[in-house]
């Protein structure tokens, strides 16, 4: 009872507590503990001592109070979970995970380990030990553990990458892996510092196993497991091969069997190769390793992400739930057939998404009533991190972010989206003068606007504006993701507006498409096209038009083209940003950056800031490509396509 009282140890789901005589003991406790205690044998006794202990000591005092730093402060006291590493804050809508930075150390174990086993085994062993092994165990015991011992260490060494990534299947092969060498350790030559340090490592991964959390597809892995016999089958028989070919004439079969085996495992064999081909064993030994690595790869594959894009209930249930609870401007745009969905565990809320470059791109906000969302970025959170992808987010609103916040995502403005007021909206006064040009040119010319929804259209209409949005497009398919549709298709989309352009003699010549947005008087500019061969300031007379035919049809407002990073170009704040909109004026030409906002510009709109969320700094790269990707703003290879 008094052992209780002065020493307790409390569980709790951001780390153990520990305390003395009733006091919360901090990790920087024990730090500030061994620098005082430094210090004060360095004024008594005046001398160092050991100049390595006393470094290492300093040196893990320093790194207890680092990374306990957020307990000096009362105001952050028990707010960052317990881990290896620095401490960190916990996000309210992800899973806790203690020993979040073990993957990683265990990765460089794994890494060491076999590094260490691998020199261990093709290097003598110590002779005492020897005589003192040969008493107990055959001489051909010793050779086969030797022999046995180096595939094991490079497939340890292969296993480092999928620990790294946290892979399930990663940690099960190498504790197997870890445990069997050391058991090797002992058995090729008494090595105990190896064995020690193998073990040790098996029990570091065993203790931190819930840390692993990237599980595999049984069906893949069963798939796997049928084709690695037939592919390193294969593979060695093509080894062989290359040996038997370049081996002198009359050279034995054995002799050729034990070359490839030697060359695989990357050492000298019975068989010399000379002048052009003396690289013949480095060639077998790299074909080996990479047949292990392919191997290794059929084995460690993620559970993988939906192929198959949704259809029937589940594109239905989505649908519902827009037309119930979709009033942000982007949230019709989900209802795209190139995007998969996700649902809250009640389904009452969804979001839609595309995996790109291991990228879980999240299009714009989620949908559903404000309660059911939490519980679904915590469904996305689980959902991510079994498949080992990173999350990203592309289009969010500003009212959304402190949720995406409580998931750990980092915001990254992107761009603004330019709405209008169709209230306040007029062609009257002097700076709108260039519209009200256009708009009066055209007319002159025949030319009219007219409002429809699009399943009040007629075949021949649609097949019109078809072929306007084909002559607009020049052969090259539909872009977009986040804010825009893929097509014009009247069983999905029937109740979207229509602005139709026709010229004097009745055809249409250009048109835009506006997206709905349910629960408020709003729609969303979708598909701006006109053909090749029509005047200039047709655009601008569809928009005008438009927005007085929309404010006619009871809706207040009108999003128009999404100007990517305006801020950064137009109002710039510090030589950071304005440096880098110069380079985007640069990239005008290829991306339409700085004439979509002098477009969205004549109409005096309210502009709106959309972000890019990001998991890491360092992967940011990797997001801004599959955000790319996704919007066809970059080609992508055609090897990744298939």
């Amino acid at each position: 009872m008094l052992s209780r009282f002065v020493l307790r140890i409390e569980r709790h789901r951001l780390g153990p507590r520990v305390y003395v005589l009733g006091a919360r003991v901090h990790e920087w406790h024990l730090g500030a503990g061994l620098l005082l205690a430094l210090i004060a044998t360095f004024l008594v006794h005046r001398v160092d001592g050991d100049g390595h202990v006393t470094a290492a000591a300093l040196l893990g005092g320093i790194w207890l109070v680092a990374k306990d730093w957020r307990d000096i402060l009362p105001s952050r006291r028990d707010t960052a979970a317990w881990c290896l590493g620095l401490h960190t804050r916990p996000h309210a809508l992800r899973a806790v995970r203690r020993a979040a930075a073990l993957p990683k150390l265990a990765a460089l174990a794994a890494l060491l380990a076999g590094l260490v086993n691998l020199a261990s085994a093709v290097t003598p062993n110590i002779q005492w030990r020897d005589h003192l092994l040969l008493q107990v165990a055959p001489f051909e015991a010793l050779r086969v553990s030797h022999a046995v011992a180096v595939p094991a260490s490079l497939l340890l060494f292969v296993t480092a990458p999928y620990l790294w990534r946290r892979r399930l299947g990663a940690l099960r092969l190498a504790l197997v892996l870890l445990v069997g060498l050391g058991v090797l350790d002992l058995l090729k030559g008494l090595d105990l510092e190896e064995a020690v340090a193998s073990f040790a490592a098996a029990l570091l991964l065993w203790l931190g196993r819930s840390a692993f959390c990237v599980r595999h597809d049984p069906a893949s892995i069963r798939t796997a497991l049928r084709r690695i016999p037939v592919i390193a089958a294969g593979g060695l028989l093509l080894c062989g091969l290359a040996v038997w070919l370049s081996a002198p004439w009359g050279t034995p079969l054995w002799s050729i069997v034990r070359e490839t085996y030697d060359a695989l495992l990357w050492q000298g064999g019975p068989v010399a190769f000379r002048d052009e081909l003396g690289g013949v064993d480095e060639a077998v030994g790299a074909a080996g390793l990479l047949l292990l690595l392919w191997c290794t790869y059929l084995v460690f594959r993620p559970l993988a992400a939906p192929r198959s894009f949704p259809t029937g209930e589940t594109r239905y249930a989505a649908r519902e739930l827009v037309r119930r609870h979709g009033a942000d401007t982007l949230a019709y745009f989900k209802l795209r057939r190139d995007q998969h969905y996700l649902f809250s565990p009640d389904r009452k809320a969804f979001l839609g998404y595309r995996v790109e470059a291991g990228v879980l791109l999240v299009s714009g906000d989620p949908v559903g009533p404000d309660e059911a969302i939490p519980e679904l970025l915590r469904e996305l959170s689980g959902f991510a991190e079994a498949r080992g992808l990173h999350i990203a987010a592309l289009g969010v609103g500003e009212r959304a972010l402190p949720l995406w916040r409580e998931l750990g995502l980092h915001s990254l403005y992107l761009g603004d989206e330019a709405v209008v007021e169709t209230g306040s909206f007029s062609l009257d006064g002097r700076p709108i003068r260039k519209v009200r040009q256009s708009v009066t040119r055209l007319e002159k010319q025949g030319y009219r606007a007219s409002l429809h929804e699009l399943g009040d259209l007629s075949q021949h209409d649609l097949a019109e504006l078809e072929d306007v949005s084909r002559s607009w497009r020049g052969g090259t398919n539909e872009r977009g993701f986040a804010m825009s549709l893929d097509a014009l298709r009247c069983d999905d989309h029937g109740d979207s507006l229509v602005v139709l352009g026709r010229d004097a003699e009745g055809r249409i010549r250009g048109f835009l498409h506006f997206a709905p947005s349910y629960g408020r008087p709003a729609v969303s500019l979708s598909l701006m096209r006109r053909a090749s061969e029509t005047p200039n300031g047709l655009t601008e007379f569809l928009v005008a038009r438009g927005l007085e035919q929309l404010r006619e049809r009871g809706i207040e407002e009108a999003s128009l083209n999404f100007a990517a990073f305006a801020r950064f170009i137009h109002d710039p704040s510090g030589r950071l940003q304005r440096l880098f909109g110069r380079g985007l004026l640069f990239a005008d030409a290829f991306f339409q950056i700085e004439r979509l906002y002098r477009f969205n510009a004549k109409f005096f709109p309210r502009w709106e800031p959309r972000y890019l969320l990001y998991e890491r700094a360092l992967g940011l790269p990797r997001v801004g490509l599959a955000a790319m990707w996704a919007e066809g703003q970059l080609p992508k290879p055609r090897l990744l396509q298939r």
